[in-house]
């Protein structure tokens, strides 16, 4: 049974195990948290596992900024094989040989470092044409998509087990790892799809101060909500502003304040002269910040500039 007086507020940082969706393991958290109000900052596909973090009560309102993140992750690519999927979720549809160097290998995987535009799987959430791309893959249609500008910042190899390919990415958001393993395939020319992935970072959050399920049951719902950390942590990658009192207070009541030097439609994050986070603001013409998001029970009433 939910609990139905305030719930917590703050972020849980999960490791997802595998088989389940992220919707789904977000709801088994809002039970065993007692929470009502809950959300999460990007999903992780039913196969993959490893850090998602949940957002719950106040914390809700500034998830999108960890949406935003880059995230690291360790992957499996199965050599030789290829699937309609990318990964494990269809049956094999071709098998090549494999017969790779190791130095073949690393020679591929610098091709996919830095700036590029990827073209997102039919099998994914991307709306074309006001339906999502997995509906189209289900009624059995390929329409034509866009592709995206995505960034690798890290690529590196980690082990070769026979023809399986263990490989260590860090990547801009919009970035799907099953496209990758695809298009390094093809570039090995043998094929390839993931078979594992498992997400070790997001943003400044990590994979080691994650809880799994069996880790939260056990620590009760109390345990639990104490492993939640403040909702600052998702707007760490903003700019900080150290208010005044002043501009403190007018801030919390929904009214700008002055600050020289903030590029137009920039955030920021705004403290008190205590180090309390207050909220999210946004720079305006003139050098003004308006409030964009805020905590409750920061302020009287809390407009929406977004």
């Amino acid at each position: 049974m939910v609990d139905r007086s305030a719930g917590p507020d703050g972020v849980l940082l999960l490791d997802k195990p595998a088989g389940i969706t992220s919707t789904r393991a977000l709801a088994k958290a809002k039970r065993m948290l007692g929470s009502l109000k809950a959300g999460h900052t990007g999903t992780l596909d039913p196969f993959a596992t490893g850090l998602l973090p949940l957002v719950f009560g106040e914390a809700t309102k500034f998830s999108r900024f960890l949406i935003d993140a880059r995230k690291s992750y360790e992957a499996t690519l199965r050599l030789g094989e290829e699937t309609a999927t990318g990964d494990t979720e269809s049956p094999v549809v071709r098998v090549q040989p494999v017969s790779l160097s190791l130095s073949r290998i690393d020679d591929v995987l610098g091709i996919f470092m830095g700036v590029q535009d990827q073209t997102p799987p039919m099998h994914s959430a991307v709306h074309v044409d006001g339906r999502r791309l997995y509906e189209y893959a289900r009624a059995g249609e390929e329409v034509s998509r866009p592709a995206r500008r995505v960034e690798i910042l890290e690529i590196s190899r980690i082990a070769l087990a026979g023809d399986d390919l263990h490989i260590r990415v860090t990547c801009s958001k919009g970035t799907y790892i099953r496209t990758l393993a695809q298009d390094i395939g093809r570039a090995l020319g043998c094929g390839a799809h993931l078979v594992g992935l498992r997400r070790n970072s997001v943003g400044p959050l990590h994979l080691a101060a994650a809880a799994s399920f069996e880790q939260l049951e056990a620590a009760g719902r109390d345990g639990a909500r104490a492993r939640l950390l403040a909702p600052e942590v998702l707007v760490a990658g903003l700019a900080r502003f150290d208010a005044t009192e002043e501009e403190a207070e007018h801030f919390v009541h929904g009214r700008w304040i002055d600050r020289r030097g903030g590029e137009e439609r920039e955030e920021i994050a705004l403290y008190s002269p205590g180090g309390r986070f207050l909220g999210v603001g946004r720079c305006q013409s003139g050098g003004r910040v308006a409030p964009l998001r805020l905590l409750a029970g920061e302020h009287a009433k809390s407009p929406d500039f977004a």
